[in-house]
């Protein structure tokens, strides 16, 4: 009995790595969304706007920062792991209701790769594009430069899987979920928020947990 316990604790995150990335797999492919109901190891759902997503490598992903700046900018996946990175243990909770307890992101801070590119008068939003072709998100400039809002190229300790928004994603800690948009691609300094994808579907632009959307669940931060 204590030799089996003992091999199911050692075989415990193999089989969740294996879980997660079998249903990763599916719920890329999934049209219904079905998929995105069920539960991996991790509690995480799997979730997509679109039919399916097109894989970025460290190769050909890009990230661009335009608008209302001085300094418009690319960066590569390479690029951006160069940068100074930060590192935030909080938890993830999603409006529909589910949360992941602690889960680690690391990445670069917004506010970091705002300060390069020389903001202008007269900005007051940031939009968010994603290399999904549909999504986006935004954010006021002041959420924006929260030391609690960050482009993660890690999540769990482990990059970002493409299931997951990988290779790079959105982490807004303090926000309900969909406010992390992944796949991210674009990041446009902007006069004014435009609300995002969800936002324009009826939840609420401003997300801060447990103070929008008609829920009261615990702050993650």
């Amino acid at each position: 009995m204590l030799g089996l316990g003992a091999a199911g604790v050692v075989a415990a995150p193999a089989l969740q790595r294996v879980m997660e990335s079998g249903l990763g797999a599916v719920a890329d492919k999934d049209p219904t969304g079905l998929t995105g109901l069920l539960p991996n190891g991790g509690g995480f759902r799997y979730y997509s706007v679109t039919s399916s997503v097109p894989r970025k490598s460290a190769a050909d992903y890009r990230l661009t920062i335009d608008g209302l700046v001085d300094r418009p900018a690319t960066y590569t996946l390479e690029q951006l792991g160069a940068l100074p990175q930060t590192r935030m243990v909080r938890d993830v909770q999603c409006v529909t209701g589910w949360r992941v307890p602690e889960t680690p992101f690391e990445g670069v801070r917004l506010s970091a790769l705002l300060d390069a590119a020389g903001v202008r008068p007269g900005a007051k939003a940031i939009r968010f594009t994603c290399f999904d072709g549909a999504y986006s998100e935004s954010l006021t400039l002041d959420q924006a430069r929260r030391p609690d809002v960050m482009v993660a190229l890690r999540m769990q300790d482990k990059p970002v899987a493409h299931a997951h928004g990988g290779p790079v994603r959105l982490y807004v800690a303090p926000m309900y979920f969909y406010k992390s948009a992944k796949w991210l691609s674009g990041i446009t300094v902007t006069d004014s928020v435009k609300p995002g994808y969800w936002e324009e579907l009826g939840y609420d632009v401003d997300a801060w947990v447990g103070r929008s959307n008609g829920r009261d669940d615990a702050p993650t931060g």
